[in-house]
């Protein structure tokens, strides 16, 4: 006898742990036990878009794949595949800011070797590198609990509008006089310290750095410049961690093929670097509460559907 059987349109394959089937979305048993949805193209497609229009807008890029892939797919895209999709809108800030990256290393550099060369862009090297240790050891010691209880419906529509609370206090009570040139090292620390909280999703990596900084007294621009420049270390690791979790999702996403991931990572790419340059223009006249009271909206909704059933939660 053959050592599968077909039922259905669901072949099983013995011994093999894997339940497979032909249609689009298909589940699949991974490595664990777990059975996980395939995701589709037009998954992909969608949700490498929203990642790059949303990772740098304050409004969370992890809550919205969280609840678009729920409302749209009613599935999890899972913590992985938001991982690894951030590669491409952190290869967008790299590209974007490619002169300022390039001046800063190479100050950084200029600076380790000659004292008399230690210049601002050499201490933003440093500040950099100590503002983006908290997030790599909470990252690491927390990554289950951010990649299962952390996605929780409930906690992204509350975190929504909290933060929402936290971008009117910092625009009512930021004095917004200091400039980039003036950043100290102390404004680097909490800021990093500040990044820690992006890793719930619904807080947005960019709205809480760039809430600090204001809180800080820094200009609404500047904040928001070192919070992407602060972005890049951290994001970058945590996509070449999650990559192979990305393949095999066990059980806490969809799992997407290598062609999808890297499609959905391009179309991040080109989307964000899109976003950044009208988010930028965008902040140097305008308060974050614009984002805010958009989170207050989403985050209501999310809650509403929750509360009638519409949505899972989990």
């Amino acid at each position: 006898m053959s050592p599968s059987c077909v039922n259905g349109g669901t072949e099983r394959t013995a011994g093999s742990g894997r339940v497979a089937e032909s249609s689009p979305g298909a589940r699949s048993r991974v490595a664990s036990g777990a059975v996980t949805d395939t995701m589709t193209w037009t998954q992909s497609i969608v949700l490498g878009a929203i990642q790059g229009l949303t990772e740098f807008l304050p409004i969370s890029s992890s809550g919205h794949l969280r609840i678009a892939s729920e409302l749209m797919f009613g599935e999890d895209a899972g913590a992985s595949f938001t991982a690894v999709t951030q590669l491409g809108t952190e290869a967008a800030v790299l590209v974007f800011f490619a002169r300022d990256i390039v001046r800063i290393i190479t100050a950084w550099f200029r600076g380790l070797r000659h004292a008399d060369e230690r210049n601002l862009d050499y201490r933003i090297g440093w500040y950099v590198i100590f503002a983006t240790i908290p997030i790599g050891l909470i990252g690491y010691l927390f990554k289950d609990e951010i990649r299962t209880t952390g996605r929780n419906l409930w906690l992204v529509a509350i975190m929504l509008i909290v933060f929402a609370g936290v971008f009117w206090l910092a625009e009512r009570y930021g004095q917004k006089q200091r400039s980039l040139d003036q950043l100290t090292l102390r404004d680097g620390l909490i800021m990093g310290g500040a990044q820690c909280l992006a890793l719930i999703p619904g807080v947005s990596r960019s709205g809480a750095t760039a809430s600090a900084g204001l809180f800080l007294g820094l200009e609404r621009e500047a904040a928001f410049r070192f919070s992407f420049l602060l972005a890049i270390p951290a994001v970058t690791a945590s996509g070449l961690f999650s990559l192979p979790d990305a393949f095999n999702p066990s059980g806490e996403g969809m799992e997407a093929s290598g062609s999808q991931l890297l499609v959905a990572t391009l179309i991040a790419f080109v989307v964000g670097y899109a976003a950044i340059a009208w988010l930028l223009k965008f902040v140097s006249d305008h308060s974050m509460n614009w984002f805010g009271a958009y989170r207050v909206i989403l985050g209501m909704t999310v809650i509403i559907l929750l509360s009638t059933g519409v949505i899972s939660a989990t």
